[in-house]
């Protein structure tokens, strides 16, 4: 059923192939994207593959951390088609920080969900909710219930 360490070349390799996180101005997927962590579970016929422990997914210009990371992939072409994170999340992104207890990337609409408590942190001001929704090729943000404290900049 779950193979351990058997493919996990194979599945690196997938990663490696299929850019997630890092586009470019014109909204185009760039570069590899390498996911590290303390172990991993590959399910081939689910198409998936579990990363627990210090999870790692750094691309470009984005980094994900969290506890754990369940990975879905298309079959055929082997790119990413969603990804969900759980227990301390942090997305990192140039001056963007978000935090949040769970996470979900979802490539066709090339937005990630941040839920459980998330914060968002940019420049100083800080932006809390129920649910966060972050559109990437936008670069937009959908908050649910928000909160926003803004940075008084004196003489500026």
């Amino acid at each position: 059923m779950l193979r351990q360490l058997s493919t996990v070349s194979i599945f690196v390799l997938i990663i490696l192939i299929s850019s997630t996180f890092a586009e470019d101005k014109a909204g185009q997927v760039k570069g590899p994207i390498v996911i590290t962590s303390e172990t991993l579970s590959a399910d081939n016929k689910a198409h998936t593959a579990l990363f627990e422990g210090s999870v790692v997914a750094k691309s470009e210009d984005m980094t994900l951390y969290s506890d754990k990371m369940l990975v879905y992939y298309n079959e055929q072409t082997g790119n990413v088609t969603r990804i969900d994170a759980e227990g301390r999340v942090k997305l990192v992104k140039k001056d963007l920080l978000v935090t949040s207890k769970a996470a979900s990337y979802f490539a066709d609409g090339e937005k990630v969900i941040f839920t459980g408590e998330p914060r968002a942190v940019e420049r100083g001001n800080v932006v809390t909710g129920t649910k966060m929704t972050y559109l990437l090729k936008e670069d937009r943000s959908i908050v649910e219930n928000s909160r926003v404290l803004l940075e008084n900049k004196k003489g500026k």
